[in-house]
Order: C-alpha cells, then structure tokens, then sequence
C-alpha cells in the first residue's frame, strides 16, 4: 500500500479488505452494494487528496530549505506565495474527505451487517440517536376490564 493511501488503510482496517476486494465482493444493486461503492469511491477520493497535499506540502517544505540554506533568490512577492493557500485547502478538503469516508464506511457496516447484529442499534459518539416521533407510534388502546 502507497504511503499516501490514507483512505485505503482506513477502509483496510474498519472493514478488514482492501477497497479493491471489497469492490470486487459487490457486483450487484443492494444497498449494500452500491454502499460499498460509495466506500470505495471515498476511500480512492481521500488517497487522490492526500497525495496532492503530501506533493504540495513536500515542494513547500524544499522551498523553504532552500531559502534557509541561501541557495535560492526569493521572490519579493512572497517565498511561498499561493502555495501556502493551496496546502490550507487541501487539508481542509482532506479532512471532509476523512469525515465523508467514516461516514460511508459507518453506512456500509450497518447495512452489511447481519441481521440479528442490526437489530441492537449502536450509538456513535458525536450523533444524536434517531427516535421515531410519537405521531409514527401505533395508537394505544386502553384494556376493556369485565
């Protein structure tokens, strides 16, 4: 696995298989398979952004030696110049990219877990569980004592 494949490693190890297989697993139109889909689709999304901020942040970083060696001119309009805005929107793209990708993954594994596994429902941190409103409840009768 690439050193920037930060999306497969993710789904690697919440799913334990490579975004690969798990493509190859769903080849069908459930809701499984085509949230496995989306998994897959994040988790290459995520690795393609991670890159391009590990290749921009890796060019600053030589500019920057190269200036606190003496060895380059220095553009008087900035010794970074877009670069620094460019390595900021990466990250931050990144980091949705990151959230998105848990997301789908949180998705895939309730859909594609056994039955029996979804019928406790499990609360992750930072969510607010959904209740059904009372509206959707079927009406109570009151018990007719003779």
């Amino acid at each position: 696995m690439l050193p920037s494949a930060v999306g497969s490693q993710m789904v690697s190890e919440a799913l334990s298989t490579s975004p690969r297989r798990l493509y190859q697993r769903h080849t069908a139109s459930s809701p499984a398979d085509i949230l496995a889909q989306l998994v897959v689709t994040a988790a290459h999304r995520l690795d393609h952004l991670h890159a391009q901020l590990a290749n921009s942040a890796q060019t600053a970083a030589s500019t920057l030696t190269r200036v606190a060696a003496g060895k380059t001119q220095i553009n008087s309009l900035g010794v970074l110049q877009n670069s620094a805005t460019q390595i900021d929107i990466l990250a931050a793209r990144r980091a949705d990219a990151v959230d998105h990708l848990k997301e789908v993954i949180h998705a895939y594994q309730q859909v594609a877990a056994p039955h029996d596994a979804t019928a406790h429902s499990t609360h992750r941190p930072g969510t607010t569980p959904i209740r059904p409103s009372t509206a959707d409840a079927p009406p109570v009768r009151a018990a007719h004592g003779r």
